[in-house]
């Protein structure tokens, strides 16, 4: 009943008519629908998570696993997950969520509005008593989600601490394809990366990136528009970053797949995590009072 009457005012607050309405989503968790003129998505206020986008008259661009927990204090497995503060395993902490903690938290919806054809969407959250268990500095982050032709995100962190802190984030985009072994990503040729199932030795990209094995690579200082190249699909997805000075690249393949219960054995050909990210040797250090944003926008074109 609690959910039902907080959708209910989330509708009262920010519903716009046939445009954007706050529906109980999976799980019962409140679930942002956008519905314009260019295009339809989904956004959990769980995570600030994009699970859907689907430009007018083209497929479904973001992958969703069908076994996916939609439960407070659990991750959404596919969509468009924010990982902050720290990316992967906490270094210093085995026992941290992995990829932090915002991605499993209620997030504040703050603003819906129309912009020509597009919608624009504003979520936020800040520290608290469950952050400061594992992360003790005071945060904001504004998560700023423009749903149209193209698909813009913008996080912005704030340093609300006395002092620097250092923090590493992503967002862990899954694209959704015809068959992974098929696939290409262009804009990475000459680059060099740590190779997280090798022991992350140092590598060099050589021409496009094609996945036909368990693959976890982290591009380190590249800043280049990307092409994920679907021939399946006929079609090709572009992504634009700012503010971002690494790529990540994974699929857990057959054998990584089995070990995750969220995720179905059959899913994994399905998707390709491509995103923006600063982790490792790219974190980001602010100082107090500082902010820092990072885009990343994403358009599909047929092929």
């Amino acid at each position: 009943m609690r959910a039902i009457h907080k959708v209910d005012e989330l509708n009262w607050r920010f519903a716009l008519d046939d445009i954007a309405t706050i529906t109980a989503g999976q799980g019962s968790l409140p679930k942002l629908r956008i519905a314009c003129s260019e295009a339809e998505a989904d956004i959990y206020l769980h995570g600030a998570q994009v699970t859907s986008w689907r430009p007018a008259d083209t497929e479904e661009v973001i992958f969703l696993s069908d076994h996916s927990r939609f439960e407070d204090g659990k991750a959404i497995r596919g969509g468009i997950p924010i990982c902050f503060p720290w990316f992967r395993a906490k270094a210093d902490d085995p026992k941290a969520p992995a990829h932090g903690f915002v991605r499993t938290k209620a997030w504040q919806l703050d603003s819906i509005q129309q912009e020509q054809g597009s919608v624009v969407v504003t979520l936020s959250t800040e520290n608290d008593e469950t952050t400061q268990r594992w992360w003790p500095q005071e945060f904001r982050i504004e998560h700023r989600i423009t749903v149209g032709a193209e698909l813009k995100l913008e996080l912005t962190v704030t340093n609300m601490d006395s002092g620097p802190f250092l923090f590493e984030e992503a967002l862990h985009t899954y694209h959704r394809v015809g068959e992974i072994d098929q696939i290409r990503v262009a804009g990475l040729d000459g680059a060099a990366y740590l190779d997280n199932t090798d022991a992350n030795r140092e590598k060099m990209q050589r021409g496009d990136i094609v996945m036909t094995q368990p693959t976890d690579n982290a591009y380190l200082n590249t800043q280049s528009a990307l092409e994920l190249i679907d021939p399946a699909l006929r079609r090709r997805i572009r992504i634009v970053k700012s503010g971002s000075r690494s790529t990540v690249a994974w699929n857990p393949w057959e054998s990584g797949a089995k070990a995750l219960a969220d995720l179905g054995d059959d899913e994994w050909p399905r998707f390709a995590c491509v995103e923006a990210s600063n982790i490792l040797g790219c974190a980001v250090s602010l100082a107090s009072g500082e902010r820092h944003t990072m885009t990343a926008t994403i358009s599909v074109a047929s092929s």
